[in-house]
């Protein structure tokens, strides 16, 4: 059967995954973070737990551009492909876990499940880009296309506000405060979950950039695990500051949208 056929069906069934999650994540709230619940099982320290979950996959990626054909290992287009996507997880697997404050935890198949998808996404973004993509798909001249400028430009920006989000909120705390506080400053002035709606930016931008149906799938999975935890995130700031956090209007992962 042709690989491409087998990729595309791949594909619609990672879509089709990521609409049944989006909808099951409105009802069952993912017990990490801010929703640690014990009922998930063993867990691990946070920083372990985030190392486990996101090393997978930049270690995929970079054996998926190991053994790729000659042609598409060193095609400059397709390693500027590697090095954004690659650049994202490296500080996601090892810099970010490093930077998290207090002694939070992470159940054991909350990690499990992430490894899980991150080496399926690995397989679509290596799998498309150093696989099944024609080779004359990226040229040169795709350096200069619209779809190349405006993705990174988004890619970028994503990730700005992603860390600078990330900070924010770890700076929220003096060591061994325990209360949750309303995250203010960056984007956090138009959304709660200000955090991810940079890496969901990210994956946008990388979807256009590739200009690929594996980048998309992507960028829709990115939201349907991420727009129902901000949702709940953001009940649980309306139940805890009440008119101190609505009045400010904030939406919940996309400005003034959603």
């Amino acid at each position: 059967m042709d690989t491409t056929f087998l990729f595309n069906i791949f594909l619609i069934v990672m879509a089709v995954t990521a609409l049944i999650v989006f909808i099951a994540l409105y009802f069952v709230n993912a017990g990490y973070g801010m929703f640690f619940d014990k009922k998930w099982g063993l867990s691990l320290s946070n920083r372990i737990g985030w190392i486990l979950m996101e090393a997978p996959v930049f270690i995929a990626m970079t054996f998926l551009w190991i053994f790729a054909p000659d042609e598409y290992r060193f095609d400059p287009v397709r390693i500027v492909f590697l090095l954004l996507f690659q650049l994202h997880y490296f500080q996601r697997s090892f810099i970010f876990p490093f930077l998290i404050k207090g002694n939070s935890r992470m159940p054991l198949s909350i990690i499990s499940m992430g490894v899980i998808f991150n080496l399926l996404n690995a397989l679509m973004q290596g799998g498309w880009i150093f696989y099944i993509s024609p080779l004359d798909y990226y040229t040169p001249e795709w350096f200069s296309s619209p779809q190349f400028i405006i993705g990174t430009i988004v890619f970028l920006a994503g990730m700005f506000i992603n860390i600078q989000s990330d900070s924010i909120i770890r700076h929220l705390r003096n060591p061994g405060d325990r209360r949750h506080y309303i995250p203010r400053g960056g984007m956090f002035r138009w959304v709660s979950s200000a955090n991810y709606f940079g890496e969901w930016l990210e994956w946008v931008g990388f979807a256009i950039l590739t200009w690929s149906w594996a980048g998309a799938v992507f960028a829709w999975w990115t939201f349907a695990n991420l727009a129902p935890r901000s949702a709940a995130l953001y009940k649980r700031y309306t139940q805890e500051f009440g008119e101190e956090f609505t009045q400010e209007k904030r939406k919940r992962i996309i400005p003034f949208i959603y």
